[in-house]
């Protein structure tokens, strides 16, 4: 019995954890967020921190005509989310926060340029439901829940409330609203969960570009996939990757001709302390760029929840 009740512990440690732990490196289009989709009690809420820290070239945009960029990109992220229930079915609104220093250098039209620049990042509102496979339940009623198949979607929205100044060609901000639907089915086998997910980000008019110019950008279309293993202590860990394709730009009406298509993969773990507070390690790197960004990205998530009877 005592084992039994501690296995419970665990598996709700995984959910009401590791589900919402993902938000605090939410700060690109092609991030890699395992557990998107899990189960979680209603009525549990989550405070995040998170720090960051990405090297490589990237850019806001591909249309940026920059060459050889070496930028560092540190971020501090503060995060709030809600599990909730949508009319029987499990649902979590959440707010991201990013706030970051980025420092580097590159080529325009062959001068090297140097770039340091401190602010927001654009911040994100998401809003999910589980729309097979995962009633709302309460925290008392959880432990007698057993996942076999879910499926969900989610909306993200970005507003343009991040750095930005027009006359300048890298910015923390895009000064545009981004939308991201998304739907994503996640299946478990033993301690073993498989999770895939597709959706696509679409973009409106930034038309302070470079002054008053009006860049546009094509929708981003993304794939993931997790593989997630579970643990009986409540620790879980994650392979996971992405692909995603499309973004091609236009300044005024002229096409960039900078269609993307990259890849990225990585890992994540997460690492229960008690009742309440959970870490998150995560790393990723790119294993193909055609255009864009290319980058290594290493970080901590520290969650603390409260509420739902916990």
């Amino acid at each position: 019995m005592w084992m039994k009740h501690k296995r419970c512990v665990a598996r709700l440690f995984r959910c009401t954890c590791a589900s919402l732990i993902v938000l605090a490196h939410s700060t690109f289009a092609e991030d890699l967020e395992p557990r998107s989709y899990a189960n979680t009690p209603v009525g549990i809420n989550f405070l995040l921190m998170g720090y960051s820290d990405l090297r490589g070239s990237v850019t806001a945009n591909p249309s940026v005509p920059l060459e050889d960029a070496k930028l560092d990109i540190k971020t501090v992220v503060f995060a709030f989310a809600r599990s909730v229930d949508v009319w029987g079915r499990s649902g979590k609104f959440d707010i991201v926060v990013p706030e970051a220093r980025l420092t580097g250098s590159a080529l325009f039209a062959g001068e090297p340029r140097e770039r340091e620049v401190s602010g927001l990042i654009d911040p994100r509102v998401r809003f999910s439901v589980n729309l097979y496979g995962a009633p709302a339940l309460s925290l008392a009623e959880f432990p007698s829940y057993h996942q076999d198949v879910i499926i969900g979607t989610s909306l993200a929205i970005t507003a343009p409330l991040g750095q930005y100044d027009s006359s300048r060609l890298v910015n923390l901000g895009n000064n545009r609203w981004s939308f991201k639907p998304e739907i994503g089915i996640s299946k478990r086998l033993g301690p073993v969960t498989l999770e895939l997910s597709g959706g696509a980000t679409f973009y409106t008019d930034n038309d302070r570009y470079l002054g008053d110019r009006t860049l546009s950008q094509r929708p981003m279309y993304q794939t993931q996939v997790h593989f997630i293993y579970a643990f009986d202590n409540g620790v879980w860990a994650s392979l996971d990757g992405t692909y995603f394709a499309g973004g091609s730009t236009s300044v005024d009406g002229l096409g960039n001709h900078d269609f993307q298509e990259n890849t990225r993969y990585g890992g994540t773990l997460t690492l229960p302390l008690n009742r309440r507070h959970s870490i998150k390690l995560f790393a990723s790197e790119g294993a193909h760029t055609r255009t864009g960004s290319d980058y290594d990205v290493a970080g901590i998530v520290w969650q603390y929840r409260y509420g739902g009877g916990i």
